[in-house]
């Protein structure tokens, strides 16, 4: 694909669109590294919970959420019913709907399918990066062409970080031993990654909710506590923040 037909064939307009998208680059660059490691995880993990090859490479490019993806292989892997997978896979997302929410003022006058396209491409560092750097923008400054494409610019270096590692450990999976300690290695890099996102009361609180109740349900079944940790961490944090608005006298 040329770039004329990624960036548009007027030079300024191109110009602008190349300068966003790389600003988006750069800004998630620091997080590559640990979200290609999460990804080669993720794709060792899949030929181990005994998907064929085909399949795994179904899951990593058509899902595309490494959490959905750990949460559900020990529960293909124990035959669970497919009900309780999609839920349980369903539940693990439930944070995106939030996100959507939130990049609504932002993406919500383009066409749905392109809206759906930005929804694959969504992620948790590139919502947070986005949201740090535009969160402050007047309410008539946010939808703009250079918000798009710096959004783009993250997204796609995260989905070829996440992609290729998540390739690499699937064609991998045979040959890796598990006394590397991959896992353990990714779990690190994701924690160095998320801390510095976790901001205000809300964040705070939702973090240190999904924590304990993930520590106290651990030994649920079908590995349901992870499921019970990520709705009582949202929903802790929803609960904060609109008692930070009633005391502040936002109606």
């Amino acid at each position: 694909m040329t770039p004329e037909r990624v960036f548009g064939r007027d030079a300024a307009v191109a110009r602008r669109r190349r300068a966003a998208f790389m600003r988006g680059l750069q800004a998630v660059a620091p997080a590559l590294i640990p979200t290609g490691a999460w990804g080669l995880v993720t794709g060792v993990a899949m030929l181990q919970a005994g998907l064929t090859t085909v399949q795994a490479l179904g899951m990593t490019l058509l899902v595309y959420a490494g959490s959905a993806q750990l949460a559900a292989l020990p529960l293909l892997a124990g035959s669970a019913p497919l009900s309780v997978i999609l839920l349980t896979a369903a539940v693990v997302n439930l944070r995106f709907v939030i996100f959507s929410a939130a990049l609504q003022p932002y993406f919500g006058h383009f066409p749905v399918m392109r809206r759906a396209l930005i929804g694959y491409f969504a992620t948790d560092v590139g919502f947070a990066m986005f949201l740090s750097r535009y969160g402050d923008a007047p309410p008539a400054e946010r939808g703009g062409e250079g918000q798009l494409w710096f959004f783009v610019g993250m997204a796609s270096g995260i989905w070829f970080a996440w992609q290729s590692m998540s390739v690499l450990g699937i064609v991998l999976a045979a040959q890796v031993p598990g006394t590397w300690g991959l896992d353990f290695a990714a779990i690190l890099g994701l924690i160095a990654m998320t801390i510095p996102m976790i901001a205000g009361r809300p964040a705070v609180v939702g973090a240190v909710t999904a924590g304990i109740v993930a520590v106290l349900a651990a030994g649920l079944p079908l590995k349901l506590g992870l499921a019970a940790a990520v709705v009582g961490g949202i929903a802790a944090a929803m609960a904060t923040e609109l008692l930070l608005e009633r005391r502040r006298g936002t109606p």
